[in-house]
């Protein structure tokens, strides 16, 4: 080393700055074509190699790292999870047959109903409305679809309409709780892009037809009565929009009973004036229900 860089050796020590590396004497005598900038970088004192540049030991025996089993994907080793259906846990169970609908009794039928997916009405937490009345019953009384009316009430033929059909029944000595039984041909309220009442179509009412034909056998009801055109049309077969009056004033056999049609208490408080039609339906059906003249 020379007298100045000597000098400055000293010089530097006393400031408490020693020099951060030194050539060898050897090397010093080499030619320099290193950039000392990139072979290595000035470092804080006291001197010491920082841990980022100086490399860790290297560990050739340590085996090869593996993840833990948490860290490996579902996929490796589990299917997917289904997706959620459109009832929001498990896909339901397919909907019960005619064949095993003509079988069940009461509460195997309310059950059937409630979990139905014979259509798509029930979708959506719209829940049905079941009939109502006796189970053992002289007439059956069957409206067309359940209105918002039912829906709220959860009893079908509610509200004023239900006020007229019980002294309807009352004017021919029949009570709705002991001797009728009330049910919609369509259990879950049909309902129109804004939410209010519509007309069901002709595969709504034929998905629910085995419902009320089971209801039916089971009150063992020898009169039906038929309230509007929906159900008169939909239990004789005809296309729902025939008008009415032509099943209006004779009777018509459905298996072992007779089915009268006559119009729905709705439209005969609209329609006041009709009240005379219905009159004489009802007189009709009583005189074919067993009871005599």
């Amino acid at each position: 080393m020379s007298a100045i860089d000597q000098r400055s050796a000293a010089f530097l020590q006393e400031m408490g700055i020693g020099p951060l590396w030194r050539l060898s004497d050897a090397a010093e005598a080499a030619p320099q074509h290193v950039n000392p900038l990139v072979e290595a970088e000035p470092e804080p004192a006291p001197p010491a190699a920082p841990a980022a540049v100086v490399a860790p030991p290297a560990t050739p025996s340590a085996p090869p790292y593996r993840p833990p089993p948490t860290a490996v994907p579902v996929s490796a080793h589990t299917p997917a999870p289904a997706a959620d259906s459109a009832w929001g846990e498990d896909p339901p169970a397919p909907p019960a047959t005619e064949e095993e609908i003509a079988q069940m009794d009461w509460a195997e039928l309310k059950t059937a109903i409630a979990n139905c997916t014979r259509c798509g009405l029930c979708k959506g937490g719209r829940k049905p409305v079941y009939g109502n009345g006796a189970q053992q019953a002289l007439w059956f009384v069957a409206a067309g679809a359940s209105t918002a009316s039912d829906e709220k009430e959860r009893q079908p033929l509610s509200g004023e309409p239900g006020k007229l059909l019980a002294n309807m029944l009352a004017a021919v000595d029949l009570q709705r709780e002991s001797d009728v039984y009330v049910t919609n041909l369509i259990k879950c309220r049909p309902t129109s892009a804004t939410g209010g009442d519509r007309a069901p179509t002709a595969d709504e009412a034929l998905a629910c037809r085995p419902y009320l034909d089971r209801e039916l056998a089971l009150t063992g009801a020898t009169v039906v009565l038929t309230l509007g055109q929906i159900a008169a049309n939909a239990l004789q077969g005809k296309a729902l929009q025939e008008p009415l009056a032509g099943s209006r004033g004779q009777v018509h056999e459905l298996g072992a009973a007779k089915l009268v049609a006559t119009l729905h208490p709705g439209e005969l408080l609209r329609r006041g004036a009709d009240k005379a039609l219905a009159w004489a339906d009802l007189c009709l059906a009583r005189r074919h229900d067993g009871r005599g003249a």
